[in-house]
């Protein structure tokens, strides 16, 4: 699991701050924590949100078509931003814009980094390709498309860090789509 940090040395954004929160809070430090995303609402991606957020009082962002799978293990409440589709977070002097990427959960989402030229994919995309979940993808034609139509729309140079495993340019990424389509859901990706 890959949880992400991006601010400066007074600020952060917090995303996917996996299940454990106190070595996302070792490396935060004393910055201020300013909001948690989660780019989907699987357990692995969203179990220390709240106590991450919590600390400094920051409110915690979701794609409301999650907010089941969120439910399933926090169930005082939900998050606090409901994220949508050209969203955008300003962190230091950077903003994120919030790309709904779903296929992998209804709700994924992506955040574009034109600054730093990065995506975090969250799940949608890693340099293996598309992402399962627990060994089954919930819809692959639907993650596939997403990542032709929304992702591959990004300069080729962007980028792409995922809830899980290694980055991956999406350039490359693109060279191996028509791979990914062949293989099918069934198959092996990377």
């Amino acid at each position: 699991m890959n949880a992400w940090l991006i601010g400066d040395d007074e600020e952060v954004i917090v995303i996917d701050p996996g299940e454990y929160a106190e070595p996302v809070l070792d490396q935060i430090g004393e910055r201020e924590i300013l909001a948690v995303i989660c780019t989907h609402g699987h357990p692995s991606h969203v179990t220390a949100a709240v106590q991450v957020a919590e600390r400094d009082e920051a409110p915690v962002a979701l794609h409301r078509a999650d907010r089941l799978l969120w439910r399933t293990v926090h169930r005082g409440g939900d998050p606090e931003i409901e994220m949508a589709d050209g969203g955008r977070f300003d962190v230091s002097d950077v903003q994120l814009q919030v790309i709904h990427t779903p296929g992998h959960t209804a709700g994924s989402v992506s955040l574009y980094c034109e600054q730093l030229e990065v995506v975090f994919s969250g799940d949608a995309l890693s340099a293996r390709g598309p992402v399962p979940h627990e060994g089954a993808f919930i819809d692959f034609p639907r993650q596939l498309t997403t990542i032709g139509e929304r992702l591959f729309d990004l300069p080729p140079e962007t980028r792409a860090l995922p809830g899980h495993g290694a980055e991956i340019c999406i350039g490359e990424a693109s060279k191996e789509f028509d791979g990914w389509v062949a293989a099918g859901p069934g198959g092996e990706f990377g």
